[in-house]
């Protein structure tokens, strides 16, 4: 499989026509040196560009770094400074970039929202949450109430914290809301849904009196760790059903 192929085969299932207000430049940001004959034996996956991802994933062998944050967000950039560094570590060592933002926090099987949905077990699972004109969330019920303490352990399995939860809604919860990342503001659609509580990245200063006032719970489960979920999600699929060798580079930023 060469590079166009496999971002062919991504997009497959990842749709980035769908999402034309994404300014992000969903797909191939980074070509190899032979995207069209260079074989792509092994893909490491990142939450972001970046060059610490980049070095890590030249030094596991890979061919190819898929992240839901890229480095190219729809303006003309310099690459001078911080990215010429991030932008030379990729072509040193003709290691090919591909990103998709929104495909992926919106995608029903893959995407971080639905993916939060499936690890806290709701049900009745539908698409919520508004961005420029695209949804992007999810909404769903669990089949047994719960303290907002207990989702926060059902969000993070792996005994990874919330930065912060803010506990100002009902005590028993049974109606979630999740939009992964900094939407933060978006509390006041869930809100509008009946949810009694929002998962979310993260939250500004602005939003703690609306949050209080609404009388909703909120998770801020942290814009990295909410966001590893789709890239995982994509990882192991990629795995089984095209049987490449793949690596997840970790670097946590704790916000």
């Amino acid at each position: 499989m060469t590079l166009t192929e496999l971002n062919r085969y991504f997009n497959s299932f990842l749709h980035k026509e769908d999402y034309d207000s994404d300014i992000s430049l969903n797909g191939i940001q980074i070509a190899n040196s032979a995207p069209d004959e260079k074989e792509i034996k092994k893909v490491a996956f990142a939450v972001d560009a970046c060059q610490a991802t980049a070095l890590k994933a030249a030094e596991k062998g890979a061919d190819v770094l898929f992240v839901h944050h890229g480095l190219f967000w729809g303006h003309c950039q310099t690459i001078t400074g911080n990215h010429y560094k991030r932008v030379a570590a990729f072509i040193k060592n003709d290691l090919a970039l591909i990103a998709y933002h929104i495909p992926l926090d919106a995608n029903e099987f893959v995407g971080n929202n639905f993916g939060i949905t499936k690890r806290l077990g709701l049900e009745k699972v539908r698409p919520f949450g508004k961005w420029r004109g695209m949804t992007l969330g999810a909404f769903g019920e669990l089949n047994q109430e719960c303290t907002i303490d207990e989702l926060e352990a059902k969000l993070f399995p792996n005994g990874e914290k919330a930065s912060h939860i803010f506990a100002f809604g009902k005590k028993l919860i049974k109606k979630v809301a999740v939009i992964s990342g900094g939407a933060g503001d978006d509390f006041d659609q869930a809100v509008k849904i009946g949810a009694d509580a929002y998962i979310t990245g993260e939250v500004g200063h602005e939003e703690y009196h609306g949050i209080e006032e609404a009388g909703i719970n909120v998770i801020a489960g942290g814009h990295y760790n909410t966001e590893t979920v789709g890239v995982q999600l994509v990882q192991k699929r990629l795995e089984e059903e095209k049987g490449i060798k793949t690596v997840f580079i970790d670097i946590p930023t704790g916000l």
